[in-house]
């Protein structure tokens, strides 16, 4: 079924587990991550990032009624959630597809024109019944040059900041940066977990945690950050090198036999797994 975030972060939240939130730019992706979904019986969100519109050929006009009408037909509830999206126009493309959910991204905006901003349109959104998450603070790609678990510190959200970002705005969920990174990390993460419990007894109760570049790292921290307060936890990174790197495993053992439609088959299966054990982690033993 579709829903938009805030009723599944908020059960979340009271349950102690935290809700997957995973791109899925095509329908292998999408069909293994929901079938993941179901077979763990939890709750997801899916998602289309700005950046991978831009970059392949596969545009939110032809995957994003893909993902609305398979997250129609789950057997869990499912959000379907604009990743980084930080065009307006790209994001207004979103909705016309059917999307039930937004994460507007101007965070590298200074600090008084992102809430303005956030603010107007998450007044917007929900009077449409959609819901908003933001982002506070400048979350780096992984790799980056000069990336060091010291150099990020500096990019690490305020906890009272993050409260009057929440308070001003009105979001529904908040990503926050506290050791994570976009990509295939460079060196492992160490995560401020203080910090992120801080940041949820700081902002309204209404304002869920969000945790970006959840892939990567290990699950010992990924289940502390869940029980200090994150609730909605993206992944994707490592899931789509690990489907490419089985790809490339299944093609040196068959072949010129293996048939296009069934090497799409073998990674929906792939994904599904995958998401399986992610989503399970993600649970928190709830």
């Amino acid at each position: 079924m579709l829903v938009n975030m805030q009723q599944i972060l908020r059960d979340a939240e009271d349950g102690g587990y935290a809700i997957g939130c995973i791109n899925t730019p095509n329908l292998e992706t999408i069909r293994g991550v929901l079938a993941a979904a179901e077979e763990v019986n939890v709750p997801i969100i899916i998602d289309h990032a700005q950046v991978h519109d831009d970059e392949q050929g596969i545009k939110v006009e032809v995957v994003g009624p893909l993902m609305v009408e398979y997250a129609k037909a789950a057997k869990v509830p499912v959000c379907v959630h604009v990743d980084h999206g930080s065009d307006f126009s790209f994001i207004l493309r979103c909705l016309r597809a059917g999307f039930s959910s937004v994460m507007y991204d101007l965070s590298a905006l200074p600090y008084e024109q992102n809430v303005e901003k956030v603010k107007e349109f998450t007044e917007f959104a929900h009077k449409a019944g959609i819901s908003v998450e933001a982002e506070l603070g400048i979350m780096t790609l992984a790799m980056g040059e000069g990336w060091t678990h010291e150099t990020i510190k500096s990019t690490y959200t305020d906890p009272q900041q993050a409260a009057d970002f929440a308070e001003r705005t009105g979001v529904d969920a908040l990503a926050v940066c506290f050791g994570t990174a976009h990509g295939i990390y460079a060196e492992p993460p160490i995560l401020d977990i203080p910090r992120v419990k801080a940041i949820r007894e700081a902002m309204p109760d209404a304002t869920r945690v969000v945790m970006h570049g959840g892939s990567g790292v290990d699950e010992e921290q990924i289940r502390e950050a869940i029980s200090a307060g994150v609730s909605k936890l993206n992944y994707y990174s490592y899931l789509g090198q690990a489907a490419t790197n089985n790809m490339v495993e299944m093609l040196k053992g068959v072949g010129k036999d293996l048939q296009w439609h069934q090497s799409q088959e073998a990674q929906v299966d792939f994904i599904k797994a995958y998401a399986k054990h992610v989503l399970t982690v993600f649970k928190n033993d709830n």
